[in-house]
């Protein structure tokens, strides 16, 4: 058998961005990405600390070190630019795997969303 567990999350992280008139998704400056343990298209779900909403989407490389959370698409709809979220990527793995595994967890600075 196999669960579902937190492999990857940005915590309190502030939404820069949201382009309504785009296909979907979430773009992620790319550090915060590699720090995260995020890939390009990876499903992970957006938490907004601001209103509540939750909601999946996939993640898109967004450009290095400009601290880039845009919302795209009918996801847009959700937050506002500067709501604060959590970005949450999971894994399966089974329960074994799952007691010693350790997620890769990241805490940027919520003014620049850069990593420090």
């Amino acid at each position: 058998m196999l669960i579902q567990v937190v492999k990857s999350k940005i915590h309190r992280v502030r939404v820069t961005q949201a382009e309504l008139n785009y296909v979907g998704s979430i773009t992620i400056d790319e550090a915060l990405m590699e720090a995260s343990d995020l890939v390009e298209g990876e499903r992970v779900q957006v938490v907004n600390i601001n209103n509540g909403e939750r909601l999946e989407t996939y993640v898109i490389k967004g450009d290095r070190g400009t601290g880039t959370i845009c919302l795209n698409g009918p996801a847009a709809r959700k937050v506002a630019v500067g709501d604060m979220i959590i970005v949450i990527g999971y894994g399966y793995m089974t329960p074994d795997e799952a007691r010693s595994f350790k997620p890769s967890l990241v805490f940027p600075n919520e003014l620049t969303n850069l990593i420090v």
